[in-house]
């Protein structure tokens, strides 16, 4: 289907949402968060959540061209379905990497039009993209001449001044005339100078109007909600207008949503927090064999008894006893021991 430029003010009107149309139910994805969703923090997400698509933290097209690119994009066929995040914004290189990333397996290659931090602007990547959607389109374009798996975008609502519906509208028309079928929309703006990334997480407010906009005007888009997501309840809501839910830093600090979110939106059993401890054990010997440190893969685990009695001493023993130079994974066996005398395990 093609896409053309469109002006907000002129059609928004004109569009209505069949309620026939609606799904009870959408896809669920966790984000790709920087120095965040390494391969390890990836294997116990999906331990907790069959369901959900993962996603690599942003790997840059510089890094992949002129770095180890076999150990950047190494996966545990476990993380299946799982995604590529690609940062870079020359068509020719971001074309070679979704082909490196098909090549090695992963089932979709997300393009970061998203991040603020003045780094991946010096590089040209991220949120300051959404200026240049042409730039965007004619990567997208390249991207699918080479590959056969989906290229998506990851954006926000807008940046700076930019922020406005018509704004949005034009690019991501743009950006789908071009072969873009799904977006992943961060529903606050970014502010390019003056605030942190950090900042840029909080501070814009949320709009989650615009990206429902998104989806009336482009109703045959796949259209996916972030930011600000932190409770299973507010799930379906968004479900009711668009077709995915992206959990972003609520996964990673209280990861058992992701099994609440199994169970209460997919029907799955609710698992077992040790369980779920037990059967990542396995993995954690295995990777210590081949030289990971300890503190790498339990960093990704701190928040697993999030919210439960005695779950800070799971943390703290843990954050104190990781670190060691030569801790092996009986640690996990006694971080669970310090906590067991102050609550019973659920």
């Amino acid at each position: 289907m093609k896409y053309t430029k469109v002006l907000c003010n002129e059609i928004v009107n004109q569009v209505t949402v069949s309620k026939a149309n609606l799904k009870p139910v959408g896809t669920l994805s966790v984000a790709p968060m920087m120095d965040w969703t390494d391969r390890h923090c990836r294997y116990f997400h999906r331990l907790l959540s069959p369901s959900a698509l993962l996603y690599t933290e942003m790997l840059t097209t510089g890094a992949l061209l002129h770095g180890d690119k076999q150990r950047l994009l190494a996966f545990d066929n476990v993380e299946q379905p799982l995604a590529l995040q690609l940062g870079g914004s020359n068509p020719e290189d971001m074309a070679v990497c979704a082909l490196f990333a098909q090549q090695v397996g992963y089932q979709e290659v997300n393009i970061n039009v998203g991040c603020p931090s003045d780094r991946v602007q010096n590089g040209r990547i991220g949120a300051c993209l959404m200026a240049e959607p042409e730039l965007v389109a004619q990567c997208v374009a390249e991207m699918r001449e080479r590959v056969d798996i989906p290229i998506t975008v990851k954006t926000r609502i807008g940046i700076d001044d930019l922020d406005s519906a018509e704004f949005l509208m034009n690019f991501v028309g743009i950006v789908a005339e071009a072969g873009c079928e799904t977006f992943i929309i961060h529903a606050r703006k970014a502010i390019l100078s003056g605030l942190s990334p950090k900042e840029n997480r909080t501070i814009p407010p949320l709009n989650y109007q615009r990206a429902y906009q998104v989806k009336e005007i482009f109703p045959d888009l796949s259209i996916v909600i972030n930011g600000g997501i932190q409770a299973v309840n507010e799930i379906p809501q968004h479900w009711e207008k668009l077709d995915g839910v992206m959990i972003g830093r609520a996964a990673y600090h209280n990861p058992f949503i992701l099994a609440e979110i199994e169970h209460q939106l997919f029907s799955q059993p609710l698992l077992d927090r040790e369980k779920v401890l037990f059967d990542f054990i396995p993995y954690v010997e295995k990777q210590l064999t081949l030289g990971v440190s300890l503190q790498s893969m339990t960093r990704h685990i701190l928040g697993l008894f999030a919210g439960q009695p005695g779950g800070k001493h799971w943390r703290r023993y843990l954050s104190e006893h990781a670190r060691a130079k030569d801790a092996g994974s009986d640690v996990l066996l006694q971080a669970l021991a310090a906590m067991r005398p102050y609550a019973s395990i659920n």
